[in-house]
């Protein structure tokens, strides 16, 4: 009996992180290329033949852990914002932006400014990967679907600056969030691959746009109705057990 109290147990435990999870999507429903977590449940069951022949049930009941946590790259709405130095990706694919101590991080959309060196940057200061200066006679920046970066002066004459690749992972859900919308690759997700927009898989660059988040909102009420029913009939469980155990007690009284 005490087994199942303890399975009960993981199972209630399991729901309270599922809560949380849905609690954290419904939160980032608003966030700007915010992308949805899910839980992978694992089995924690170790069944040998040999236990189930001999019928040792104590080593073939072991309740439930979290297996992983995995993020959901399907993409959200691409919505057009009055700001022309905001880029997302209509697609598949990253920017690839370079933090402070020259490792890579990639985001699936940007603001991007010119820093003091005249550099392409993101609005939190990271470079871009492909180091796209801007002269200083530049007025404005202009990025193609196809990811050409022109300037252009106050005569109206054009510079091309560069040309801004997108990476593309195998696996991009086991990439590591490192916050602010930024993504690390993992084992998991293998290397980046740069390739240009539109191309070998690659999204296409949209200026003036935004992703919003991937979350929906129906979805995650279905999903908070089935992880409070779970809790629920462990608690159920949890109840019973305790019912039982006190009538084994009280067999001899």
């Amino acid at each position: 009996m005490n087994d199942a109290l303890y399975i009960a147990a993981t199972g209630m435990k399991a729901q309270t992180s599922q809560l949380d999870t849905i609690a954290n999507n419904v939160a980032n429903a608003s966030t700007p290329g915010f992308k949805r977590s899910s839980l992978r449940f694992g089995d924690l069951v170790s069944t040998g033949a040999a236990a189930q022949q001999s019928g040792d049930v104590s080593t073939a009941s072991a309740g439930v852990k979290i297996g992983s946590i995995q993020r959901s790259f399907t993409a959200g709405e691409l919505r057009r914002v009055d700001d022309t130095m905001s880029i997302a990706i209509q697609g598949d694919g990253f920017i690839e932006l370079q933090l402070p101590d020259g490792s890579p991080a990639f985001t699936r959309s940007a603001r991007l400014q010119i820093n003091a060196d005249r550099l392409l940057t993101s609005s939190d200061g990271l470079v871009l990967r492909q180091h796209i200066h801007v002269p200083t006679d530049v007025r404005s920046v202009s990025i193609a679907e196809d990811g050409q970066v022109t300037g252009r002066d106050d005569a109206g004459r054009t510079t091309t600056l560069g040309r801004l690749d997108v990476a593309v992972f195998a696996s991009p859900s086991a990439l590591t969030s490192v916050g602010e919308g930024l993504w690390r690759p993992s084992a998991g997700s293998g290397d980046a691959v740069l390739a240009p927009p539109g191309e070998a898989g690659a999204g296409r660059l949209k200026q003036g746009f935004q992703e919003a988040s991937n979350v929906q909102l129906v979805e995650e009420m279905v999903q908070l109705m089935v992880a409070q029913r779970a809790y629920e009939m462990n608690v159920k469980v949890m109840q019973a057990a305790d019912e039982i155990a006190g009538m084994t007690n009280n067999l001899r009284k």
